[in-house]
């Protein structure tokens, strides 16, 4: 996939789209749950999680992760120009690149090329939720873990264990001993 990501990030570049880029210091939130953030973001470098916000006490649940490589946005503002419900926030540096998402419709109303490509783009991203969700479905943290390394050894790799942890509805202390044992 990372090669297709490359060619759509390529094309905006070749096709002058970017807006305009941002750098985000650790601990920084690209956006908050309520805002309408429609925008498309290219992580250059640093890693973002996404979360949300459960009524209990409240309590974060990591939803996702952006890498550097790859395209991220607020996936529910961006598809249907709604308030997220997502915080986006910034776990190390990061540098992105961004298009406004009436510049990108546009694009798309105008070029084939980029059309096709953004069916790959959207096919792998659903396949990627789908993926999520058995996760979330998983009762064993053992095969969760098993099945999110297979998938993402990245995460391992970049994303602090806390957020892991959290990621796969699990405490710090069990993704410690499973990974010990792995």
């Amino acid at each position: 996939m990372a090669s297709l990501l490359t060619l759509l990030r390529d094309y905006m570049t070749d096709h002058d789209l970017w807006h305009k880029n941002l750098e985000l210091k650790r601990g920084d939130h690209l956006h908050f749950a309520g805002d309408l953030d429609t925008n498309m973001y290219f992580v250059e470098s640093g890693t973002l999680r996404y979360y949300i916000l459960l009524d209990e006490e409240p309590e974060e649940q990591v939803i996702r992760f952006g890498y550097q490589g790859n395209f991220t946005a607020a996936i529910d503002c961006f598809m249907n120009n709604e308030p997220t419900i997502f915080y986006a926030q910034a776990l190390r540096k990061c540098r992105l690149k961004m298009i406004k998402r009436e510049r990108f419709y546009h694009q798309l109303q105008v070029d084939e090329e980029l059309v096709s490509m953004w069916q790959e783009v959207m096919r792998w991203i659903i396949g990627g939720q789908l993926e999520r969700e058995i996760d979330l479905l998983t009762s064993s943290p053992e095969v969760r873990y098993q099945r999110v390394l297979a998938r993402s050894p990245q995460l391992f790799q970049e994303i602090p264990a806390k957020y892991i942890a959290n990621y796969l509805r699990m405490t710090p202390e069990t993704l410690s001993r499973i990974g010990a044992r792995s």
